[in-house]
Order: structure tokens, then sequence, then C-alpha cells
């Protein structure tokens, strides 16, 4: 195909076709249920059932949830201030200087007279 005016009768056919099927599916909307679903369907009636009793769990759980949170955010938050408190002390511990009275004992050397082993096996 070496004409170039073909090509783009070609390429504006095709377009036209695509418009024209694109058109056609929007306007068919498969997307959308039947109008006509049975409104007896007992399975339908048991999923209704289903989603009502999940919905329940589901409130039932978030309160349990959140309970929870609040109880680990109280515990935390208490952690948190042992721990500012145990660093505080640390910090005021090493800043002190050491006092006389609670110096550490002096060192004694003591010299033991050696160990032998006098019998023979």
């Amino acid at each position: 195909m070496t004409n170039h005016v073909a090509r783009l009768y070609a390429l504006a056919g095709a377009i036209l076709v695509f418009l024209l099927a694109w058109a056609v599916v929007a306007v068919a909307h498969p997307w959308q249920a039947p109008a006509k679903a049975a409104p007896n369907d007992p399975r339908l009636a048991q999923l209704a059932q289903r989603e009502q009793r999940l919905r329940h769990e589901q409130v039932r759980v978030q309160r349990i949830v959140e309970r929870r949170w609040a109880r680990y955010h109280k515990a935390l938050a208490a952690r948190k201030k042992e721990i500012a408190a145990a660093n505080a002390r640390q910090r005021a511990a090493l800043a002190a200087p050491p006092s006389i009275s609670a110096a550490a004992p002096a060192v004694r050397v003591v010299t033991l007279p050696p160990l032998t082993s006098t019998q023979s096996s």
C-alpha cells in the first residue's frame, strides 16, 4: 500500500468502526444487571441476612479493637513516662559530682601464699 490517500482512508475507516463499536457498547450498558432479576430468590435473602450478621459482627469487633487500642495507648503513655523518669534520674546521676561518702571503697591488695600440691598421683 504505497498510496498515501488509501492509507488515510483506511485509517479513517478503522477509527470510524472503533467509535461505532464504542457507542454500541456504551448504549447497551453490559455492566448493569438486568432489570428482571428474580426478587423472590431465597439465595438473595440468605445473602442479605448474612450481610446483616457480618455488619453487626464488624461493629462488635470494631468496638473491641478500639477498646484494646485505647488501653494500649494508655499503657504506652505510662511506659514512656517511666522511661523519661528513668532517663532523667540517669542524667542527674551522671551530672552530679560523686560525693565522698558515696565513693567506692578503696581496693585492698592481698598477697596469698603460693598454691602447691604435695601429693603425687
